[in-house]
């Protein structure tokens, strides 16, 4: 494979070129922190019935709690940009795990609502790291077609460990803690210390540099020259919509399929197909979405959910399945294809991609808090979730209009 041009590095790529001779199992610890980062963001949504119950909590102060993280998110993502050249991706994706795993333990001691929407927001220190640094090793490790195929192996991370977390927590998790729920975030938070450890043992080779970074390049005219760009605007604001949908399905799909009738239990399996068709299609999508097909596969994709919308509320179990497949396979792919897309805009250089990658998630992140807000604000409104489905169909519908503008910006 090709290696990265050496010309001009900053100390976190001198970091990620010493592993260049084991780049596989560097691969292997950023998706496992990964996994267990979709496994913390999707441990609560199998188990809202009984967290409202013990807690007192109703279905709008749920959506509140639930939308807590990617607010901390949002307040962190720019700087955890700026602090990767300074400490490495290698301390840096290990303190990601550990304030993930505390988040977790946190939730397990809640309270009263408050506690437990301090506990989440928590969650949303330690992401950023996770999904700044990551992009970043890729970026630094790969490029072509090679960048391609390690970005879509990395991302099935998350969506295998929101599958796992899903499909495990109430027919498993829970009956072997005895039913508490409490148990069961402790459970999970000692699984992402674990991918923490190993994450830092296989990428000890990148601990030797890390400080000393460029700081001109973080400077705020740095900052503003990447926000004015046209394109980069245009493209933050697909981003809040794309993370408005992901994270408005991803906690709140299991109560939507209550809704339709199904047990906890068989809730919790259902809610995994979309992950599990999300991983297929980031394992081949990314593949194919060469610059000059981004855009359509990307239009492609906001079709897919428009249909997804309106087939969940559906009474028809198959008509149900295929809704969940097509929001599958785009809730992945949306995201590393905008992430794609952001990494080649002309205008950004090479040395301000962590900083970009922070703008794109701190803006994304907006759309993280209101789709689990919106759709717990929304759902008492009707029936079966009739309207937060409602709004996702017509957000897929500016967000293709948006597509148009970002092929021709001036227009």
């Amino acid at each position: 494979m090709p290696r990265v041009s050496m010309a001009a590095e900053t100390p976190a790529q001198r970091d990620l070129e010493e592993s260049i001779g084991s780049r596989w199992p560097v691969l292997f610890g950023v998706w496992l922190v990964y996994f267990c980062f979709g496994v913390i963001t999707a441990s609560m949504a199998p188990l809202v019935a009984p967290i409202r119950a013990e807690l007192g909590i109703s279905t709008g102060t749920m959506g509140l709690i639930l939308g807590a993280w990617p607010v901390t998110y949002i307040l962190f993502a720019i700087p955890c940009g700026m602090l990767l050249d300074h400490i490495g991706a290698r301390r840096m994706l290990a303190l990601s795990a550990v304030l993930m795993a505390v988040s977790a333990l946190a939730r397990g001691f809640a309270d009263t609502p408050l506690m437990l929407g301090l506990a989440v927001a928590l969650f949303g220190v330690g992401g950023p790291m996770i999904s700044v640094g990551a992009p970043m090793v890729i970026t630094r490790l790969y490029e072509g077609q090679a960048r391609s195929t390690a970005m879509g192996l990395y991302v099935t991370g998350p969506y295998l460990g929101g599958l796992t977390a899903l499909a495990i927590t109430n027919s498993l998790v829970m009956p072997l803690v005895g039913q508490e729920w409490r148990a069961v975030m402790m459970v999970y938070a000692g699984a992402v210390l674990f991918s923490g450890l190993v994450w830092y043992l296989l990428s000890a080779r990148m601990g030797r540099r890390g400080a000393g970074a460029d700081a001109k390049k973080y400077d705020p005219a740095a900052f503003l020259e990447i926000a004015a760009l046209r394109k980069v605007q245009i493209l933050l604001a697909i981003s809040v919509g794309i993370f408005f949908i992901n994270h408005g399905f991803n906690n709140w799909m299991p109560e939507i399929l209550r809704s339709r009738g199904f047990s906890a239990v068989a809730a919790g399996y259902w809610a995994a197909i979309p992950p599990a068709i999300g991983i297929l299609g980031v394992l081949v999508i990314p593949r194919l979405a060469t610059p000059a097909r981004r855009l359509k596969m990307m239009a492609g994709l906001f079709v897919s959910v428009f249909l997804a919308s309106l087939l969940l509320q559906t009474g028809s179990r198959e008509l149900l399945a295929g809704g969940l497949m097509l929001q599958g396979l785009a809730r992945g792919s949306m995201m590393t294809l905008a992430i794609m897309i952001l990494m080649d805009l002309p205008g950004i250089p090479q040395d301000r991609l962590g900083l970009a990658g922070g703008l794109f998630f701190t803006a994304a992140e907006v759309g993280g808090v209101l789709g689990p807000v919106a759709f717990g604000l929304l759902a008492p409104l009707a029936e079966g979730f009739v309207v937060p489905l409602a709004a996702v169909s017509v957000l897929c519908v500016g967000l293709l209009v948006l597509l148009v503008r970002l092929q021709n910006p001036t227009t």
